[in-house]
């Protein structure tokens, strides 16, 4: 039986992504629980203030802006197929509905869903102060199909704070390494994105995270 263990977190607010990368890397490192092939920490909650410093340049990371950026142009497709996006990474081929080349993380198909999007941006134009800007990652009509792929960041909530925008993402489970960095990037845009159409700026972006974890084969990058 799994058990959490009480164990006091790290600071909870960070000026850039690449720095909240950085602590909770070390302190999962040193204190996460082993957890199906991972260290893990559970129920974690931290603030990023700037995110438009959005490349994670710790070097042993290795984070790719070309493959962040391809990564981003497919989302805004809202194509389900990851054929391509299998090219440049192909993580994506491991997580494809068996007999077709879809997955079900493209989070920009959930975007275009019901004009998810669009709606948001309506909503926060007429009602400024809405607490009902909600896209959501999560179909019950999939659910047989998240067994092969489940999206892991599952609500996005926007608000708008002092005139500006930020950003509350709620996720069931994060890979820091390699899912953490480059959804933050995805997210960072979309912030960027949608703040340009409501003129306003870009505020915070906050996670609320059940399991966030280093895969066993990873704790070794930062010496590798």
């Amino acid at each position: 039986m799994n058990t959490i263990k009480q164990i006091t977190m790290p600071q909870n607010n960070f000026k850039t992504a690449e720095s909240a990368f950085e602590t909770w890397f070390d302190f999962i490192t040193l204190h996460g629980q082993d957890f199906a092939d991972t260290k893990a920490v559970f129920n974690v909650s931290f603030t990023v203030f700037d995110v438009t410093q959005l490349d994670i340049k710790t070097p042993w990371r290795k984070w790719s802006r070309n493959y962040a950026e391809a990564e981003w142009a497919w989302y805004l497709s809202g194509n389900r197929s990851a054929a391509e996006i299998a090219k440049r990474a192909p993580m994506w081929r491991k997580m494809m509905i068996p007999g077709t080349e879809e997955v079900n993380s493209n989070y920009g198909y959930f975007w275009l869903l019901n004009d998810q999007l669009k709606k948001v941006i309506d909503q926060l134009r007429q009602q400024p102060d809405s607490r009902r800007a909600v896209l959501v990652h999560w179909d019950p009509q999939d659910i047989d199909r998240y067994q092969y792929d489940t999206p892991c960041n599952l609500v996005l909530n926007f608000v708008i704070i002092d005139n500006k925008l930020c950003l509350t993402v709620f996720a069931r489970s994060i890979d820091l390494v390699k899912g953490f960095c480059n959804d933050q990037f995805i997210f960072g845009k979309l912030m960027a994105m949608v703040a340009q159409l409501l003129e306003i700026e870009v505020g915070s972006m906050h996670w609320f995270i059940t399991n966030l974890h280093v895969y066993t084969r990873d704790l070794n990058l930062h010496n590798g």
